[in-house]
């Protein structure tokens, strides 16, 4: 029964699919509900630090019900792609609904096609990466699960990272920098791993060369079933999906940076994630909040996700957070406040 209470995992999914299905105002639902009204419900949730135990741990991990919520998030991530593009191509609105419809399938793309990836990408059987990857298809970010597996998690909180933001740099530089950072890293990742392999870095077998092709004949089949308008808001949804994601690594590490030690960085730790416990967003995000723990031992699975004591603390929830970081100079008065107080709580327990 502890499972289902991660069935509001399916609130994303149902409030898209409203609000696509709707005209005018309601066609905000979605956006209102998850990025307003949530983000207020925190604000007097308390957080729960509460771990399970190692025997509760045990029976988590042995039942099956965690995984087949998971994994039915991709046959309605793609029965909503598949209505959009329908009603893309048979219908005429006004531009205050058509952005209603477009953003809505946005956060589709970002917090099922993206996160719920995510999660996937991380397990270790070929179909639950296969799974990943056809999720990260419906946003035109395959590269993801490269980059994010062999990159992100290495280089974490370091500037090697383009997907650690920088204290003092403002989300929408940090947009620019890690969307352009992370291709790249994978394209490099890639490479590196073929030449380590004695393979030709342009065949078949480097997958940053087949997710291009793979993404390439997907817009090409949307285009010729759906048109070129229904493709074309596609394409802004998408957008949208990665600008929610790369929001999401803006605000889960920002300002935090790992320690060199001998020539190498320290490891990657719990106080190198910013964590929230805030109930919502746990539930509707499958437990990313917990993002230290995530972090200190990326395989485990979103159901045993812990709090650490000495990881810091976000001020509210995930969504409350995303809304704060769109205003710099709103974000840099509350995230810096939270720095310096954390670093020097810290620097007292090494003094004592």
């Amino acid at each position: 029964m502890k499972a289902l209470k991660y069935l509001a995992c399916y609130t994303t999914p149902l409030l898209v699919g409203f609000s696509m299905m709707s005209d005018g105002v309601y066609t905000f639902t979605a956006v209102v509900i998850l990025f307003l009204i949530f983000p207020l419900f925190e604000l007097f949730l308390k957080p729960s630090s509460v771990n399970l135990t190692k025997i509760e741990e045990e029976v988590a991990l042995k039942d099956k019900t965690y995984d087949w919520i998971l994994y039915l998030l991709v046959p309605m991530q793609y029965a909503l792609l598949m209505y959009f593009l329908y009603d893309m191509k048979h219908n005429s609105y006004s531009t205050f609904t058509l952005f209603g419809k477009t953003i809505s399938m946005g956060i589709a793309c970002g917090v099922i096609g993206i996160n719920a990836a995510h999660e996937l990408g991380h397990r270790l059987t070929k179909s639950e990466q296969f799974l990943s990857k056809v999720l990260l298809l419906t946003s035109l970010y395959m590269h993801f699960f490269i980059e994010h597996n062999r990159g992100h998690h290495k280089y974490v909180s370091t500037d090697l990272d383009p997907a650690s933001s920088k204290y003092g740099e403002a989300l929408y530089a940090f947009w620019l920098r890690s969307i352009i950072g992370s291709y790249a890293s994978a394209w490099r990742l890639e490479k590196e791993r073929l030449s380590a392999l004695k393979i030709a870095p342009f065949s078949m077998q480097n997958q940053m060369l087949r997710f291009q092709i793979i993404q390439l004949l997907f817009l090409s089949a949307i285009v010729l079933v759906f048109g070129s308008f229904a493709l074309i808001q596609f394409m802004i949804a998408a957008l949208i999906g990665i600008l929610l994601l790369e929001t999401v690594n803006y605000i889960e590490h920002y300002g935090l940076r790992r320690k060199m030690k001998n020539g190498t960085y320290e490891r990657t730790l719990p106080i190198h994630s910013w964590n929230s416990n805030h109930p919502i967003g746990r539930l509707v995000l499958l437990e990313l909040s917990r993002h230290s723990d995530h972090h200190f031992i990326a395989s485990r699975k979103y159901q045993v996700l812990r709090h650490h004591e000495n990881s810091p603390q976000m001020p509210t929830g995930y969504p409350g957070m995303m809304l704060i970081s769109l205003v710099p100079p709103l974000w840099f008065g509350l995230m810096h406040r939270k720095i310096q107080a954390y670093k020097a709580m810290e620097s007292g327990k090494e003094l004592a």
